[in-house]
């Protein structure tokens, strides 16, 4: 005779051969996603452009200048200024030897366009020449092999530099270059390292590597497709991001959930139904703190800034497949190895002791910390308080004023070194001049306002015509380049507009040149004129960036308060967490100054750094308050608000604070490629990582939430509710 026992498992087996079944389509379905989007790694940058000028907005008088370029100058080539210099002073043989080299190194694939002649410095210890390189060809290997082909061909006592803007994007590209590779490879091992230490296991960390190494794939299979066909710019910079982003906000969130499935094991045996308590105790959360996230990213779009518009929503993408891999990918691959999953220490069937034990009980580091909150609470708050605001004045120090082109490479830079060399024996600004487009019969009164300004050495006019493609514009007019009585040159005209050059005294990427740039729309200004070039697009980029700060952090901090709100049904509770994650961000910054200042001695900060910086540590670190105050609300429904508070600190304390060494570990990774702007991204966002989940986290939240009592959920029915009627309400409900 059948029992009833049998009938049930007979009963249950075709539910769990059909919960087998759906979790291999699931893993089935992200293997497919991942196996096209796992191939793209490497090829980013067919997809992308580290232009600064493409990501200016569209109303940028920069913009305007860069895109009317091509019609005065018949290509849109980037130019690279080749340095000579010489030990002794150059003659007319070396100078032919010069100019030979240059012809043979000018001959390879990827020079667009006319090569200048070799002119010599007036100190003739140096000489220059301008080599337009195609913009569709790859500039970094154009100009790696230019310098190289140079070398060897110049004479003995003649040092080569390339330098000029292909130079320098030469540069950042060549720093970039390590994104697919050492970057993707130091922060995978950072966190399989991280995870081998809190699971001590072989196969868990494996499972959820996977979950987040899945996640990036298709996120960039998206991402790079969405790019190719334009609907997004991407750029080395964003790519850097993407990469740690996911990884990290996907291990976080599958952090949470195994925490959330070892607690239903030990209540229960069957394993389906322990993935399914743990997603239903887990989708809240990451729902809510990937929703956070994005809500948080999309505010950039009010950027006047592409490069920081286009970020929001590429890394917002990417935050999606980090929560829908947790939320599918992760539960069908816990489905299928059950307890097996954290192997050798795997979670034992005790449902007598899960009921019973209190998550306060036991000598455990989180234990120990809520009962130094029970007791002093408020000395906690305070003392916290306190030591981190004074931190945060170091805030003061930060210059984000923007930094010199030349600066954003850190380490050896040929560009550098070039650009140093050029300003040593030529106007700084030589090879990276200013523009101003201006109405034809406007000309000379523009011209007469550039050779007033002691920040410009020269100035000449755009003119098919003539030989070198320009001639020069003095107080008199234009005058012909060559011997007297050459007639001048008529200026190129396109739609009623001719286009000067300026050469600049000083470097174009120097505080010197961006002043001189300022100077000059300010006394141009009601001519109708537009003043672009490298400099002026510097000068776009910084105001731009500072508009988007002051505009898009308010924005951003009302967004997630409303989130906040309608998550934990509070007004009171919401705000003290955005508050002590604002101190945190200022701590983070305070100290990130000093460093930046007094220790490393870096040339300052762009803009957008802070911007950065409070997108992902008020994003992200939203999002461990979020962990804990939901499982705080959560406690607090059943034991009352303090003592819920004390619950919820010991049950997520682990959890939390693993995900807070994942994400930093993550972040710090990106301090491998050699970017000022990443390498200072990757300080403040790691360090306020780790500020926020040992110290705002562990202590001040907690310890404020205590204090506060059960008015922290106010206006909410949770605020009027005592801890007597809650025990009573969950006596009744056991009943």
């Amino acid at each position: 005779m059948t029992t009833r026992a049998e009938l049930r498992a007979s009963a249950r087996r075709p539910r769990r051969i059909l919960r087998g079944v759906l979790s291999a389509a699931v893993i089935l379905l992200w293997l497919a996603g991942a196996s096209f989007g796992g191939p793209l790694f490497g090829k980013v940058d067919e997809v992308s452009s580290n232009d600064r000028t493409a990501y200016l907005p569209e109303s940028a008088p920069a913009t305007t200048v860069q895109n009317a370029l091509d019609d005065f100058l018949g290509s849109d080539s980037i130019p690279a200024v080749v340095v000579f210099e010489s030990d002794a002073e150059i003659d007319d043989a070396l100078e032919d030897a010069l100019s030979s080299a240059l012809a043979d190194a000018t001959a390879a694939e990827g020079v667009q366009g006319d090569v200048s002649p070799v002119l010599v410095s007036e100190d003739g210890l140096a000489a220059q020449a301008f080599v337009p390189i195609d913009s569709d060809a790859d500039v970094g290997d154009v100009s790696t092999a230019l310098s190289s082909d140079l070398r060897e061909a110049v004479p003995d006592g003649v040092t080569v530099h390339v330098t000029g803007p292909a130079g320098f994007t030469a540069d950042l590209i060549a720093g970039f270059a390590g994104i697919d590779g050492i970057l993707l490879l130091v922060a995978l091992l950072a966190v399989l390292v991280i995870l081998v230490i809190v699971y001590r296991s072989l196969l868990l960390p494996v499972v959820v590597l996977s979950t987040s190494l899945f996640a990036l794939c298709v996120a960039l299979l998206v991402v790079w497709w969405a790019a190719k066909f334009e609907i997004l710019l991407l750029s080395g910079q964003t790519q850097g991001i993407l990469f740690i982003l996911v990884i990290g906000a996907a291990t976080d969130y599958s952090l949470l959930l195994v925490a959330r499935f070892r607690e239903e094991l030990r209540g229960t045996e069957d394993r389906w139904h322990a993935v399914r308590a743990a997603w239903k105790g887990a989708v809240e959360p990451i729902l809510a703190s990937g929703g956070t996230v994005i809500a948080g990213l999309l505010c950039l779009l009010l950027s006047d800034l592409k490069s920081n518009s286009t970020l929001g929503p590429v890394a917002a993408i990417g935050i999606v497949f980090a929560m829908l891999s947790a939320l599918t990918l992760l539960p069908a691959l816990l489905g299928l190895f059950g307890r097996a999953a954290f192997w050798p220490r795997r979670p034992r069937f005790e449902p007598q002791h899960a009921d019973e034990e209190s998550p306060l009980e036991g000598r455990g580091l989180w234990q120990g910390l809520a009962r130094g909150i029970r007791h002093r609470p408020r000395l906690i708050w305070i003392s916290t308080t306190v030591v981190l605001a004074i931190a945060a004045v170091g805030v003061l120090q930060l210059d984000a004023r923007g930094v010199p082109q030349s600066d954003l490479v850190l380490g050896a830079s040929e560009a550098r070194d070039g650009q140093a060399v050029l300003g040593e024996h030529f106007p700084g600004g030589s090879g990276s001049p200013v523009y101003v487009l201006v109405d034809e019969s406007r000309m000379q009164d523009a011209a007469d306002v550039l050779l007033a300004d002691d920040g410009v050495d020269g100035v000449s006019v755009t003119a098919a015509d003539s030989p070198s493609g320009s001639a020069s514009v003095t107080d008199d007019g234009v005058t012909a380049l060559g011997p007297p009585g050459t007639p001048a040159p008529e200026p190129t005209v396109v739609d009623g507009t001719v286009l000067l050059q300026g050469t600049l005294t000083d470097a174009a990427d120097s505080p010197a040149a961006e002043q001189t740039v300022v100077d000059l729309r300010a006394a141009l200004d009601g001519t109708g004129a537009m003043v672009g070039g490298v400099t002026a697009t510097a000068v776009d980029t910084n105001t731009a960036s500072i508009h988007d700060r002051n505009l898009i952090i308010p924005v951003i901090l009302v967004v997630i308060l409303l989130i906040l709100m309608l998550l934990l049904r509070s007004i009171l509770a919401p705000v003290l967490l955005i508050l002590t994650t604002v101190l945190s961000f200022g701590t983070a910054m305070g100290v990130a100054a000093v460093l930046f200042n007094g220790v490393l001695a870096f040339p300052g900060a762009d803009p957008a750094v802070p911007l950065f910086g409070f997108v992902f540590l008020v994003a992200l670190g939203i999002d461990y308050n979020i962990f804990l105050m939901t499982r705080v609300r959560e406690e607090s429904q059943k034991h009352g608000t303090r003592e819920g508070v004390l619950r919820g600190l010991a049950v997520t304390g682990g959890v939390i604070t693993s995900a807070g060494l994942v994400l930093a570990a993550t972040f710090a990774a990106l301090s491998v490629i050699p970017i000022l702007f990443l390498v200072q991204i990757a300080f403040i966002v790691a360090f306020g990582v780790l500020l926020d989940t040992f110290v705002v986290r562990s202590l001040l939240v907690p310890a404020l939430s205590y204090d506060v009592g059960r008015a922290i959920w106010w206006p909410s029915k949770l605020s009027r509710r005592d801890a007597g009627e809650h025990v009573a309400g969950s006596r009744r409900s056991r009943r």
